[in-house]
């Protein structure tokens, strides 16, 4: 989504989660849409392209419902927004041109580069989960807050101004902690997505991704409380972890 204009930068300044004021010319942040109530309504990279010329970068099924958002808050904002569509890839090692969106570590994310993948989708996604990356639909949706994905650390400043749902997020961040965090664990089998994770008779989370390696082992993300050890057994629904 292209947002242009005098206002443009101030406009995005208030309305996501990270420094957007910070970035030169070419640099990019991560960043997060947020609720008031810090709800996650999407991922977001905001890319400079330019002095008053940037693209917000979402998942293709969340472009017109983050347009359609902006639009609404927009208000007398001096910027134009509107919805551009582009490819691109992953890269990983060194890629000039490419844009640091915190996606993988050691990939860039190169935008209509015209290269085609010689990784497949399922590598891709078992690099992710190994790494502890969060996913769009997988572990960040409307039920979780920035926190419990680790999302704090990579798409939240909290020294730039106000913007919708700063104060449960630096509430969280500055007097407490999330009750449950984003784990990689080790199973014997794939399960379903959202599998109960069971400890001394408690559920105690949820697996959100799973994918098996070339050796046949399992590795997964899941959502598990706080309290729980780090090497613990936990249940499953027909396993354990």
């Amino acid at each position: 989504m292209r947002v242009a204009g005098p206002d443009a930068e101030d406009y995005l300044q208030r309305m996501v989660s990270n420094d957007v004021e910070a970035l030169g010319a070419g640099g990019a942040c991560p960043a997060l849409l947020l609720t008031a109530k810090a709800r996650v309504i999407a991922p977001v990279v905001v890319w400079r392209r330019g002095g008053d010329d940037f693209l917000v970068l979402t998942e293709p099924e969340l472009g017109e419902v983050v347009r359609a958002h902006r639009v609404r808050t927009r208000l007398r904002a001096q910027c134009e927004i509107e919805l551009e569509e582009h490819e691109s890839v992953l890269a990983f090692g060194d890629a000039d041109g490419g844009i640091a969106t915190g996606e993988l570590p050691g990939a860039v994310e190169l935008v209509d580069s015209g290269l085609e993948p010689t990784i497949s989708d399922d590598e891709l996604e078992l690099r992710r989960i190994e790494a502890g990356v969060p996913r769009w639909g997988r572990e960040i949706d409307d039920r979780i807050l920035p926190a419990e994905a680790g999302l704090d650390a990579t798409h939240v400043s909290f020294t730039k101004g106000c913007y919708p749902g700063q104060e449960p997020v630096a509430r969280l961040h500055y007097r407490g902690h999330p009750n449950r965090g984003l784990r990689v664990l080790e199973l014997a089998d794939v399960p379903a997505a959202d599998t109960e994770l069971v400890h001394d008779g408690k559920a105690i989370g949820r697996v959100t991704s799973a994918a098996r390696r070339p050796d046949g082992s399992v590795v997964a993300l899941a959502y598990v409380r706080v309290e729980v050890p780090a090497d613990a057994r936990l249940e499953l629904a027909h396993a354990e972890a």
